[in-house]
């Protein structure tokens, strides 16, 4: 019975608790100046700088978007994101700088460290957007929380 019990506890001591789903991203959704739901029917692109000067591709070409989630840095202070649209005769670039605070997680000597992140600030430029609201400042594992509304120009 004893050494039933010493096996339960030092099972209880090596059980994992970290989170399943740890995936630390924002979600942009696509409004039209009215507030209403935006679907672009244009391609959209978008690529993050990285910290050696390389671009990677977020999201490639995508259409009929609605919204979209991308990745963020973990220490990074600022992210900055290229967004192509794309159309029939044109091509417009913006610029997007998401400054942030990396806060880290700690969960478990088991687990990895994650971060979490509070938006300090998005400037953009205007091409191609008319303007970006802050909805929720967290950015956690909350996959649900739109983070970014994007209201895109409808006469480019």
């Amino acid at each position: 019975m004893t050494a039933m019990a010493v096996a339960l506890v030092l099972g209880a001591c090596t059980s994992i608790d970290c989170p399943v789903e740890n995936n630390v991203a924002t979600q942009y959704r696509l409004l039209k100046s009215d507030g209403t739901q935006d679907t672009l029917r244009d391609t959209i692109t978008v690529m993050i700088r990285k910290a050696k000067g390389n671009d990677t591709i977020l999201l490639n070409k995508s259409v009929d978007t609605q919204s979209f989630q991308l990745p963020i840095s973990y220490t990074n202070d600022i992210d900055t994101f290229t967004i192509i649209r794309t159309g029939t005769d044109y091509e417009v670039k913006d610029t997007l700088l998401l400054e942030k605070t990396n806060l880290p997680q700690f969960e478990s000597v088991d687990c990895k460290l994650v971060y979490f992140h509070d938006v300090l600030s998005m400037k953009h430029t205007c091409h191609g957007i008319d303007s970006i609201l802050i909805n929720k400042v967290r950015i956690d594992y909350d996959t649900n929380a739109e983070h970014f509304y994007i209201f895109f120009k409808a006469d480019i």
